[in-house]
């Protein structure tokens, strides 16, 4: 994506988008722990993760691999999911939470393109567009069904308990299977059908627009 070129390019550039993405994930995080809340559970609320501040978000290593790879993650807000009211609706709300939201972020930047006075800000006409890339990235890669990733919350909430039990054992091994999988490039396929898979039905929302 050649994001971190833009530091030594156009390094004000750099910055507003850094500023753009760093919150993209932070957003992320934040709509896990709210919709948390919603169903009652107030576990984000009492570790003060129910907040703007990118101090409470920052990971060092999903930061990095949001400007190096195109996606990245910031601290997992926690979710006590047996303190969830409606329980198995609640664990399907919470687990896509984050990636919807990325995908209305997208979706925003994409209608803000949409407008030609926009279009014809330069600033703008870079920025969005790189935005709209990285949130659906964001929201495919996350909705991918491995450990500890969303889609495997979203997947669970499908399951029988038994299998949930069985599938969550995978939970504590998923960080570095992930890591494994990115590297090698064998996860590259899934990526880009969720990618391909989102990218069209945000396609198909703009085809009922007006002309």
């Amino acid at each position: 994506m050649g994001l971190l070129q833009l530091l030594f390019t156009n390094p004000v550039l750099f910055i507003i988008l850094a500023f753009i993405l760093i919150y993209s994930v932070i957003f992320h995080e934040v709509a896990h722990g709210w919709v948390a809340h919603q169903f009652g559970d107030d576990t984000a609320l009492r570790y003060g993760r129910l907040t703007l501040n990118p101090a409470s978000h920052f990971e060092l290593f999903g930061t990095l691999m949001l400007f190096f790879v195109g996606f990245g993650w910031a601290k997992p807000v926690p979710v006590n999911y047996y303190g969830l009211k409606n329980m198995r609706f609640a664990f399907f709300s919470v687990a896509l939470a984050g990636c919807l939201t990325n995908i209305l972020i997208a979706i925003i930047a994409m209608f803000l393109l949409q407008l030609e006075f926009i279009a014809k800000i330069p600033t703008l006409a870079i920025i969005l567009p790189i935005v709209i890339r990285t949130n659906i990235m964001l929201g495919a890669f996350n909705l991918i069904p491995l450990p500890p990733l969303d889609g495997s919350k979203v997947l669970m909430s499908f399951l029988p308990q038994d299998t949930q039990e069985k599938f969550a054992r995978i939970e504590p091994y998923g960080f570095f299977i992930l890591i494994f999988l990115l590297f090698t490039g064998l996860l590259n396929p899934l990526i880009n059908f969720m990618y391909n898979m989102i990218f069209g039905f945000i396609g198909l929302l703009f085809s009922f627009l007006p002309g």
